[in-house]
């Protein structure tokens, strides 16, 4: 078998170190699960993932009702968070943006 040596911030390895003692195994083995996940799946699997956990999501109970709107447009909505990270950044024609009321 081959080594690997990965640069992993020292909490991060603490916390999963923690973890995998709680679950009876190791972070080598984690990582080695997930490599091997990784390595053999191929695009229509990783879709099919996707689909599935997309599905449970949209079959999941919202604890709340969805936000309605409150630009016209993904334009409008773009401009002004663009002007309200950027402010001093300007277009020619168009001054910076009033959020929406």
């Amino acid at each position: 078998m081959a080594n690997l040596t990965l640069s992993i911030d020292d909490k991060l390895l603490q916390a999963a170190r923690v973890r995998a003692v709680k679950e009876r195994t190791s972070v080598n083995e984690i990582c080695r699960q997930a490599l091997e996940a990784y390595a053999r799946a191929s695009g229509s699997q990783r879709l099919e993932r996707y689909l599935r956990v997309q599905a449970a999501i949209d079959a999941a109970p919202r604890s709340s009702p969805p936000l309605p709107a409150v630009w016209k447009s993904r334009d409008e909505m773009y401009e002004q968070v663009l002007d309200e990270r950027h402010p001093t950044l300007r277009r020619p024609g168009k001054g910076p943006r009033k959020a929406p009321s």
